[in-house]
């Protein structure tokens, strides 16, 4: 019969070590945490292939988490995952404009995606903000639109939006800006519960640095 690990904290420690034991890339010591805790979200070591982090993305990110950004999210599920009271203790909160009041009408008449209409109706809530996005190219590419105005660049782009219409394009457009830090997973893989977990992980970075401050 099988021998199964039941301590919650030694399961998760085995599981960090099997992780990074297996990985093939040379990553810095800030993005261990991010790449450790996608490949543990989504159960799938061959991730870390196309995971792109941009060399400004965790600095950027953790200082504005730090400063008490909020955390803006294209879906409510990506909203769902994100550490709230973690974040709160910095001063941030987690918002997503998704079912704001006018949000569906403006759409329609727009003819555009609901995803895409919650930050076009909100750019200036965008300034110096995380961004994550786990569900929509189109929230994406409103987001990349709205960046090249400085007075609503966020900090940081968590980009992560999956499916087989758009996902990988607009990955690929974001990847490209290298003028925005951001994080990506590259090509059709995605989801909310990858751009969460990123989120977490700057978050709960955040946290160790000040109290080993």
């Amino acid at each position: 019969m099988t021998s199964f690990i039941l301590d919650p904290g030694q399961i998760e420690s085995e599981s960090m070590r099997i992780i990074r034991a297996g990985l093939t890339r040379p990553w810095s010591g800030d993005e261990f945490p991010v790449v450790e805790r996608l490949i543990h979200t989504s159960g799938d070591p061959s991730l870390e292939q196309v995971i792109a982090i941009h060399p400004q993305a965790i600095a950027s990110g953790l200082k504005a988490l730090k400063e008490g950004a909020n955390v803006i999210t294209d879906v409510e599920m990506v909203r769902a995952g994100i550490s709230k009271e973690k974040l709160k203790s910095f001063g941030g909160t987690v918002v997503s404009y998704l079912n704001a009041p006018g949000v569906s009408e403006q759409a329609k008449a727009w003819g555009i995606t609901r995803s895409m209409t919650a930050f076009r109706m909100h750019p200036e809530s965008l300034r110096g903000s995380v961004i994550a996005i786990g569900n929509a190219p189109t929230a994406l590419l409103e987001v990349l639109r709205l960046a090249e105005n400085p007075e609503t660049r966020p900090a940081l782009i968590i980009g992560i939006p999956v499916g087989f219409v758009g996902a990988k394009e607009s990955k690929d457009i974001l990847w490209e800006r290298q003028e925005i830090p951001s994080i990506t997973v590259l090509g059709t893989r995605g989801g909310s519960p990858l751009a969460a977990t990123v989120v977490n992980a700057l978050i709960y970075t955040a946290i160790s640095q000040i109290r080993g401050s």
